[in-house]
């Protein structure tokens, strides 16, 4: 082991420079994950549709296209009817290929080829010197996510046909080796072309007002392009100006526009910035000397990384995820502690339990979301007590040690000292609480299908919601819409339209944090859709028949909890102070009095942060709390002063109540109504872990708004 790894805390320029680098690679890296994907799908379409309208013209017209074959451009080493049906042929099928991503590889050869005999036989195009380039790439390459050969790429790889894994293995080889000799030959070609046009403009010069512009743009950066020094900044550049510097190159040298299109342009360029320069350009050199000299966690051996300090975080929500990913280039080993295996996305678990999504839309495995972050292990186990003398994590039966530590263990439903009524009101915190809830909502009505008696149809068709926050007001307007259309048609005894929706809040108003006047149009929108609102009112009895309220006993066999939440026992685990909802007493750096290694965040922690008010238990407060203790450790390993106190600054509260309709508070911007519902679906749809979540949840509730409609509707679990 060199010196230079040993010491990967070490300070100094050259250390700065490599967190730089690293920090920079991770904005690239993020832009190539969400954009690379619909670039290549976008090149793989637009060359799939040009080559296959083209050969569905000569099919359509055979006569046509073999007197092209034989007058108009013909091969000289080929028969006229044979290159017809050959090219043809090409032109029809593996344009199919290409859209789909199928055998992406074998489609492109076959289009280049040719593409090239086309350019060299008959005439040349700048716009076929394009596609040769992007088929080029296609088959070193290959497709990207977005196609059928990524979805089949583990299974093919294990086919048994001969020839197969010989041919996976010479397909890797190429995209190893081909690839970074083509992105050079690929910017010293685009970049000569728009060196010539800069030079144009010098040896006519349109005035000085465009010389500078010109000599930035046209000459300068297609040479840092060349030499792949900040090359996917270069790129981005171009990308931004060649349309303007194509039209001040036909108005001010009076030449036509080119033969190839903008698009052309821009897919290269987007494949230099969103792919990178590649190996061989100094942005290469200079990332692997940083890497070798001041090498990051992603770089070390295991034997330097378990000399590094440990974090423990226990709590796999937005907080200790955030906090997690923060570190994944911070000199130390993180390891994330939850009881479950996935991270929940908790806003839309009423969605879970109204049978409008499934379990698995809203949640995530934990390992799959850290498979590629080197220095995290994720555990899965019950954290029951905290050593803070010995500075270890009790999980189960074992001892997890800790430099710092990170209490991100979110909260639970209270009851209020009315434990005894959980049995028969369930609140709604985990995956096991939503479809536990689905399985009472749906089986409520398939006991009032079978009722005897118009009382016990009565009962079973009545749902009491208990707490008129976000979640029983979206409990209660979800229920409402299921009873009113998801079931319509679908009983023969019942009408599910009558089922009775009751929302009880103790206080004046529903949605406390909310202005008042959103409250009131809140209430409204709910009655609209039916259901029935008690103000004021306070539930004093629950047992499964009935539910009483103040002196007024309703019959009711489904009642749902949520009317209040208690932090988690992490305060007890560390001795700390902590209020009555049980919310760990924290500094102004997040860290528990007494305890300068030990932190708390989101519901877990009390932090005044907020304007000097506690900071409330939202996915944006988690997260910013994560984001801070992650700058606070960060400096700690550096060296470096420790940041200013931590300081929650609030986006704005959201709440959905149906179809259409939704509050939302910005502080400067109060919505209520549709466009108030879209944009409480963007906000939900974009916090949701990964792609695939985002798009399942976004089909799930388009398909839900054309067909009144949920497709969800199973029945699981235990019977009562």
């Amino acid at each position: 082991m060199t010196e230079a790894t040993a010491r990967l805390p070490a300070r100094g320029v050259g250390r700065r420079a490599a967190a730089m680098v690293a920090g920079v690679t991770d904005v690239f890296r993020a832009a190539e994950v969400l954009g690379m994907p619909v670039l290549d799908l976008l090149i793989r379409l637009w060359i799939a549709q040009a080559f296959w309208v083209s050969g569905m013209r000569k099919v359509l017209d055979w006569e046509l296209a073999r007197n092209l074959a034989r007058d108009e451009y013909p091969v000289s080493w080929m028969n006229p009817e044979l290159a017809t049906w050959v090219g043809a042929g090409i032109e029809v099928v593996f344009p199919v290929l290409l859209a789909f991503g199928l055998a992406t590889r074998l489609a492109a050869i076959p289009l280049l080829a040719l593409t090239v005999v086309i350019q060299v036989e008959y005439v040349a195009t700048e716009a076929q010197t394009f596609w040769i380039l992007l088929l080029c790439w296609l088959a070193i390459r290959g497709a990207g996510p977005l196609s059928l050969d990524h979805l089949f790429a583990r299974g093919f790889a294990q086919i048994p046909i001969p020839g197969v894994r010989l041919a996976d293995r010479a397909a890797t080889r190429l995209k190893t080796w081909a690839l970074p000799v083509y992105l050079l030959f690929l910017r010293g070609w685009f970049a000569a072309g728009v060196f010539d046009q800069g030079a144009g403009f010098l040896n006519d010069p349109p005035g000085m007002p465009l010389i500078l512009p010109v000599v930035f743009f046209g000459v300068l950066m297609p040479a840092l392009l060349f030499l792949g020094f900040f090359g996917r900044l270069s790129a981005l550049c171009l990308m931004l100006v060649v349309p303007f510097l194509t039209a001040m190159f036909v108005v001010h040298l009076g030449h036509p526009l080119p033969p190839a299109a903008y698009e052309y342009h821009y897919f290269v360029l987007g494949i230099l910035f969103l792919g990178g320069v590649g190996p061989l350009s100094i942005d290469g050199l200079l990332s692997r000397y940083l890497h070798r000299r001041y090498p990051g966690v992603d770089d070390v051996s295991s034997n330097v990384l378990a000399r590094l300090p440990q974090v423990v975080i226990v709590g796999a929500g937005f907080g200790g995820v955030t906090l997690a990913r923060s570190l994944r280039h911070a000199p130390c080993r993180v390891t994330l502690i939850d009881r479950r295996n996935y991270h929940l996305f908790q806003p839309l678990l009423y969605q879970v339990a109204t049978a409008g999504l499934s379990p698995a839309d809203i949640a995530t495995p934990i390992r799959n979301m850290f498979r590629d972050q080197n220095n995290a292990r994720v555990l899965m186990g019950r954290v029951t007590d905290v050593d803070t003398d010995g500075k270890a994590v009790l999980i189960d039966d074992s001892r997890i040690p800790f430099d710092h530590l990170v209490l991100a263990t979110g909260a639970r439903h209270s009851y209020f000292g009315k434990d005894e009524w959980e049995p028969f009101a369930p609140g709604l915190k985990k995956i096991d609480d939503a479809t536990d809830i689905r399985r009472r909502l749906l089986t409520a009505f398939e006991r009032a299908e079978t009722a005897e008696t118009p009382a016990q149809r009565e009962a079973w068709l009545t749902f009491v919601i208990v707490g008129g926050g976000p979640t029983g007001v979206e409990l209660a307007g979800a229920i409402a819409e299921l009873a009113h259309t998801g079931l319509t048609g679908e009983f023969r005894s019942i009408d599910p339209t009558s089922a009775r929706v009751l929302l009880v809040q103790s206080g004046p108003r529903l949605l406390p944090p909310f202005p008042e006047r959103l409250s009131a149009v809140t209430k409204r929108a709910l009655e609209r859709l039916g259901v029935e609102v008690m103000l004021d009112r306070r539930v004093d009895a629950v047992d499964g028949e009935q539910v009483r309220i103040g002196d007024e006993r309703i019959a009711a066999h489904t009642v749902f909890w949520a009317a209040g939440v208690a932090a988690s026992p992490a305060a007890k685990w560390v001795k700390g102070e902590f209020d009555r909802a049980g919310r760990l007493k924290v500094g102004p750096d997040l860290s528990v009095p007494g305890y300068p290694d030990i932190f708390a965040i989101g519901d877990t922690a009390l932090s005044e942060a907020w304007d000097g008010k506690p900071v409330p238990g939202l996915a944006p407060a988690a997260k910013q709390g994560g984001e801070y203790v992650a700058r606070v450790l960060k400096a700690r390993f550096a060296g470096r002063a420790a940041p200013k106190p931590f300081r929650y600054k609030h986006l704005g509260n959201l709440a959905t109540i149906g179809r259409s309709a939704a509050v939302v508070d910005f502080g400067w911007l109060k919505l209520s109504g549709p466009l108030a519902w879209w944009l409480w679906g963007i906000a939900h749809i974009a916090f949701l872990q990964g792609a695939q979540n985002r798009i399942s949840v976004a089909i799930e509730w388009f398909w839900a708004y054309l067909t009144y409609q949920r497709r969800t509707r199973l029945i699981t679990g235990s019977s009562e």
